[in-house]
């Protein structure tokens, strides 16, 4: 079995373009982090997870159509495959795992 390496921001990135499904773009993805992690996403850093996160096989990439909104440019879409699921799950997996783990009285300061 592959071994599941899922960075932080990385499994922000493939969240949000699961969650986005047909309309995820660098901008709205980068909107959907914005506004749930209440801080500014460099363009630059998004665009290098998706292109880790695409060579993992993780999302997978197209080209849209021409719009006359963007001059003509085409926007390169992004959904997340079968495989990025399953990163995704394997992670949330770990994670609840852990938690699992943790002593009665230190679950305590984490509600505080």
């Amino acid at each position: 079995m592959k071994k599941i390496t899922l960075g932080a921001f990385e499994e922000l990135v493939l969240l949000s373009v699961g969650i986005l499904e047909n309309d995820a773009y660098g901008i709205t993805i980068r909107l959907q982090l914005e506004e749930n992690l209440k801080k500014s996403i460099s363009l630059g850093a998004l665009y290098a997870a998706l292109q880790r996160l695409e060579e993992k096989g993780w999302v997978e990439s197209s080209i849209g159509g021409i719009t006359e909104k963007r001059g003509g440019r085409r926007k390169q879409y992004y959904k997340i495959t079968r495989d990025g699921v399953f990163a995704l799950n394997e992670v949330r997996a770990m994670r609840n795992s852990l938690f699992d783990q943790l002593p009665g009285n230190a679950l305590n300061w984490l509600d505080s």
